[in-house]
């Protein structure tokens, strides 16, 4: 690492890719069951069975970035909104995800709104923190 918080490219590039595939496959399921867009096709169980398994290795991803960046770029007081716009979807993210796979049956509907609107926040809060770049510090400070 050559800058403080900046990850290893392994790093960045299984952050990127676990974080696209996972709301890509929810985005495609998203279009084939909610809005019945090619239902037959898009809103397989398949796309959500693969929408599972790469919110596990997105889970995985972000938990590899927990030490070290997470603390960097708070210390940085930089992209702070979008970082911690992220934390607060991932978290809502997680915790619908669960209920939706575990919780009672009455709060189905609900949550499966919930779920999809903060994983189209998320994903454009993701977008424009991992791809923005950000002016370093003004030298007259």
């Amino acid at each position: 690492m050559s800058r403080l918080g900046k990850m290893p490219g392994w790093q960045r590039l299984f952050v990127i890719y676990g974080m696209m595939t996972c709301s890509i496959t929810g985005l495609v399921y998203l279009l084939g069951h909610q809005f019945q867009i090619q239902r037959s096709t898009l809103g397989t169980h398949g796309i959500l069975a693969t929408h599972g398994i790469a919110a596990m290795l997105a889970t995985l991803a972000i938990g590899s970035v927990l030490p070290s960046h997470i603390k960097a770029g708070y210390k940085s007081k930089k992209k702070w909104w979008s970082g911690i716009g992220q934390l607060t979807f991932l978290a809502v993210l997680l915790i619908s995800g669960a209920l939706l796979y575990y919780g009672p049956a009455e709060t189905r509907e609900w949550v499966v709104d919930i779920h999809w609107i903060a994983g189209l926040i998320f994903i454009t809060t993701f977008v424009l923190h991992a791809f923005k770049k950000t002016h370093g510090p003004n030298p007259t400070d």
